[in-house]
């Protein structure tokens, strides 16, 4: 994750596909993985078995001495379970939700102020599903209500987070894929209610798209960053336009260059695009990666295609006035992708993006035709580099080894959107699964439930 991160995003539920950082097979710099990994296995407890036929998010949440885990067990049922941290046996709790084979419907929780759980999840254009404990930290007391009760018909997509005082936010899209519009409520502990925190939805594709944002991430300068794309249907190919905003406090918006922006955000909003990607341009949503140069601008990376339609990973950054953008490959096959639903792999994915030195970043891939590498980017210049360099592993690989035998079946992250209290302890939980399918059940034969379990690293 970008420096300075410290709110609390659905995002970061969502299961995380393992990149491998092999040789870069193009004129790139080669980078080479660090022998070592910065942290270590230091133990595991089984959680529960959860389905391996379909992936979903699940969540991860530590908060003081208790740690809680959201996720769909093997029979698809709605399950919270929680342990202290100086202890092995988990507590668990059913909630009335049953996923079916819904790759969107990832889980989400947050903790408020007073220490009431929050939860939310198994949501894909449905009535809002939401839970919340009546008595803080205890899992038996979660009761499902209704936040504003308006415009809460059609739901996707929730994520908590909180604002620059700590209060705890919620956004969600009301609305479908090419169709819908994105609100943020806002809770009061002391009435324990939720209201609108704007009073327009953030954005809004007026009945003819829908935006598709990442964060906010809070960055290294302190304000609240936001890259987003819009899609005119259900086809994932009709994305267009990567667009950014940024906030002080999740209020007041400005665009790269400081100019006030008014809610809600919309398509005729030309100021706020950075790269104006056609439709059928290669554009996919969540297939940019935001993080920022040592000067703490914001650097986007993305993969669109060329003028000859040829697939390319691209950077792009504010200077100057302007965004300035220029592909990092030089790759010679078109990729070309559409379809509805989860998708599978579609030809290109950008992993990740890691500073691995005062003056350098990895921009980690996987390519149909030229497998999985990672290209040096120079931080001055967001250009390749010709220096080798060495990526330490945020996560040792042994956490990817697979125990099921089954074709097509990987290993899935999900990290802890609390703190152990600890700098050098980290959690997160790890299963195993097969791939998105459309969000459409799989015929026989399926590969055997996995077990879901909490991994403590240290360093």
């Amino acid at each position: 994750m970008p420096p300075g991160v410290n709110y609390h995003d659905s995002m970061k539920c969502v299961f995380l596909l393992s990149v491998g950082f092999a040789l870069v097979i193009l004129t790139q710099t080669p980078i080479e993985a660090g022998n070592e990994a910065a942290w270590r296995v230091a133990g595991q407890i089984e959680v529960d078995r959860v389905p391996s036929w379909f992936p979903v998010g699940f969540c991860l949440l530590t908060h003081g001495r208790d740690q809680y885990a959201a996720y769909y067990n093997e029979e698809h049922r709605m399950i919270v379970a929680r342990r202290r941290l100086d202890g092995k046996t988990w507590q668990r709790a059913a909630l009335p939700s049953k996923i079916g084979w819904d790759s969107h419907n990832y889980i989400t929780m947050a903790i408020d102020s007073d220490g009431v759980v929050h939860l939310s999840g198994n949501m894909h254009g449905v009535p809002l599903i939401y839970f919340r404990t009546e008595t803080p930290g205890d899992i038996t007391t979660f009761k499902r209500r209704p936040m504003t009760g308006e415009g809460e018909n059609r739901c996707t997509y929730p994520g908590f987070l909180k604002d620059n005082e700590g209060n705890l936010l919620f956004k969600y899209r009301l609305g479908g894929s090419g169709n819908g519009m994105r609100l943020w409520n806002r809770y009061d502990p002391k009435t324990k209610t939720w209201s609108r925190f704007f009073n327009t939805p953030m954005f809004d594709g007026r009945g003819k798209c829908n935006a598709y944002p990442s964060g906010p991430v809070k960055g290294p300068d302190g304000r609240f960053h936001v890259v987003w794309v819009w899609r005119e249907t259900p086809d994932c190919a009709t994305n267009h336009d990567l667009s950014y905003v940024r906030s002080p406090d999740l209020r007041r918006w400005e665009t790269a260059g400081g100019q006030p922006v008014e809610l809600p955000m919309t398509t005729d909003r030309k100021a706020l695009v950075v790269d104006p990607i056609p439709v059928k341009g290669g554009i996919i949503n969540g297939g940019h990666r935001l993080t920022f140069d040592a000067k703490q601008r914001p650097v986007i990376v993305y993969h669109k295609l060329d003028a000859k339609g040829h697939m390319q990973i691209f950077v792009a950054r504010f200077e100057g006035g302007e965004w300035k953008r220029h592909a990092v490959t030089d790759w010679d096959k078109p990729i070309h992708f559409r379809g509805r639903g989860a998708m599978p792999f579609i030809g290109i994915r950008i992993g990740g993006v890691k500073r691995v030195d005062a003056a350098t970043h990895a921009i980690s891939y996987r390519h149909r035709d030229h497998g999985s590498g990672s290209i040096a980017v120079d931080d001055a210049t967001l250009r390749p580099v010709d220096r080798k360099v060495v990526v330490p592993r945020d996560i040792p690989g042994e956490v990817y080894k697979r125990t099921i035998d089954f074709d097509g079946i990987g290993v899935k992250v999900a990290r802890d959107l609390g703190t152990s209290g600890d700098a050098n302890v980290r959690y997160l939980l790890r299963w195993e699964t097969l791939g998105p399918n459309h969000d459409r059940p799989r015929r026989p034969p399926l590969p055997p439930a996995s077990m879901l379990a909490l991994v403590r690293l240290e360093r």
